[in-house]
């Protein structure tokens, strides 16, 4: 598929400076670009690759666009205007609509137009599937599921029953959606599991990543707002709130309970404690290790940036010590406290 550099800019608001005829075919990194190539540049410590540079045309800002010397889509916004654009090249298959011959499906299901259900797949009793959704092969959607129009699910995603999904959601292959949430109750040293009465309600425009998990409600339901975006290997637990537009990145645990406000961006191997409240806004650095309500919107860390091994042994070397230090300087002061009053 090739576009002219003046449809492109009318569909990201932009300003072509060169050839609005010019065609471009791809989209390349500023390192790889060909003549036949669309690149972006949306940092400026990457400016010394401008001069090296093969692509066929650039989305630049504005500040920046002096300094290639090609053809130029000049925009506010470079990232965002790539991610708009990466739309037109995206290369995967377009789905063949309809149902599989190898797939289950139940005869009370509600279909609605263009639906496709891939090989071997399988949507039990009472599920409605809106407009357009995509159910990739060996995908199993259980009973009284609702997905709204427009979603995808991708090959082998298991959405237990009685969860809610809106419209233009995307999961990916490996996550479950509903699964029973972490709930017993302990007696004399016997767990006794609670039955998880509740569900999953996930909201419009949510994007979960490969091998993710979202727990149901133990009572009532666990619920995800919109345009959420949940990396791969994610785990949220049983009547978990998230907040609109809130992100995740990879191999982060929330605990039973816990409610993320909007806004939010979490990153990788953060850690939530149960029963939380987290306010709009907050951004956590990889690896904090959340046991707090957090009331005021802000940026947050807790994790330890990596530093040559000799110099972390001499930095938990002195931790250790801290205790016994502490102790010393209390001595003291109680010494000079005594000295003072004499």
């Amino acid at each position: 598929m090739s576009l002219t550099l003046q449809r492109i800019a009318e569909m990201v608001s932009g300003t072509v400076e060169g050839d609005p005829t010019y065609e471009v075919v791809e989209i390349r990194p500023l390192n790889s670009a060909l003549e036949s190539s669309l690149s972006f540049l949306s940092d400026s410590k990457y400016v010394q690759h401008l001069s090296d540079c093969k692509a066929g045309a650039l989305l630049i800002s504005a500040d920046l666009a002096a300094q290639f010397a090609g053809n130029r889509i000049v925009v506010d916004n470079p990232y965002l205007a790539y991610a708009k654009v990466s739309k037109l090249f995206d290369p995967e298959p377009a789905p063949e609509v309809g149902i599989h011959p190898t797939a289950v499906v139940h005869p009370s299901v509600r279909l609605g137009v263009d639906v496709t259900v891939g090989a071997h797949a399988v949507i039990e009793a009472g599920t409605v599937l809106g407009d357009r959704v995509r159910i990739g092969a060996n995908t199993v959607v259980g009973a009284n599921v609702i997905i709204g129009a427009d979603t995808c699910l991708y090959p082998n995603v298991t959405i237990y029953y009685g969860v809610e999904i809106g419209e233009r959601c995307i999961f990916h292959s490996g996550c479950v959606i509903g699964s029973h949430g972490f709930g017993f109750a302990n007696d004399k040293g016997v767990w006794n599991k609670i039955t998880q009465v509740g569900n999953v309600v996930i909201k419009d425009d949510v994007e979960v990543g490969t091998n993710s998990t979202i727990d149901r409600g133990a009572i009532g339901s666990t619920v995800v707002g919109n345009g959420v975006k949940i990396d791969n290997l994610v785990q949220l637990g049983h009547n978990v709130e998230i907040g609109d537009h809130t992100a995740f990145a990879s191999q982060v645990g929330v605990s039973g309970s816990t409610k993320i406000g909007s806004h939010c961006m979490i990153g990788g191997q953060t850690g939530f404690a149960g029963h939380l409240q987290i306010a709009d806004g907050c951004v956590f650095t990889g690896q904090s290790m959340v046991t707090k309500s957090i009331p005021v919107s802000g940026m947050y860390s807790s994790g330890v940036p990596v530093q040559p091994s000799k110099e972390w042994r001499k930095w938990v070397a002195r931790v250790r010590n801290l205790m016994d230090l502490q102790n010393k300087v209390k001595k003291l002061e109680k010494q000079m406290a005594g000295n003072s009053s004499d």
